[in-house]
């Protein structure tokens, strides 16, 4: 169920700094705040996937990052999703981690890079050196300041919402029934 909220929360896209599928100008848009780790993430994944299937041009999606400190993986995996954005290849790796979910080991991380055909020796070394470790704290800090508290987590017109998931749910919180 959506948190009531006394302001509506102001959500600036970024797409610099976002991970966005689909037009600034579409009439409807997603936020996401997941976590590569969870199994609600991973089924939200596909059931966002599907929305955007039924929706086309008219909906822009955006993953942000909020790795769960209970799974032991998720800030690792969340730090490899970004060292593959810095090679255009973050969608790719969004999928390669959800299918993979039990497999989330540094070794698995660098077999997906290789798997994706990305630079494998900067794609190791960043995540040894945790460079993308402040990009994804700062992402799930702006979750938490939106009020998430788990995963995944929606805003819809500036509202949190952590209700029902399935497309026909989230069609209807973001009014596109219509």
């Amino acid at each position: 169920m959506e948190h009531p909220r006394p302001e509506q929360l102001t959500v600036v896209i970024d797409p610099e700094r976002d991970h966005v599928q689909g037009s600034a100008t579409a009439p409807f848009t997603l936020v996401e705040y997941g976590d590569f780790e969870c199994p609600f993430s991973a089924k939200a994944a596909v059931r966002v996937h599907r929305l955007q299937r039924e929706l086309g041009d008219r909906l822009r999606f955006v993953y942000r990052q909020f790795p769960l400190s209970k799974h032991p993986h998720a800030q690792l995996a969340a730090e490899a999703s970004e060292a593959a954005a810095a090679q255009d290849r973050f969608w790719n790796m969004y999928a390669m981690l959800f299918t993979h979910q039990a497999r989330l080991e540094r070794d698995d991380l660098v077999g997906y890079a290789a798997r994706l055909g990305m630079d494998v020796e900067r794609f190791a070394r960043e995540l040894d050196d945790h460079t993308w470790e402040e990009k994804v704290r700062l992402q799930a800090e702006g979750g938490r300041l939106l009020g998430a508290t788990g995963t995944p987590s929606f805003v819809i017109d500036g509202r949190l919402y952590t209700g029902p998931y399935e497309p026909a749910d989230l069609r209807a919180a973001l009014g596109a029934d219509g």
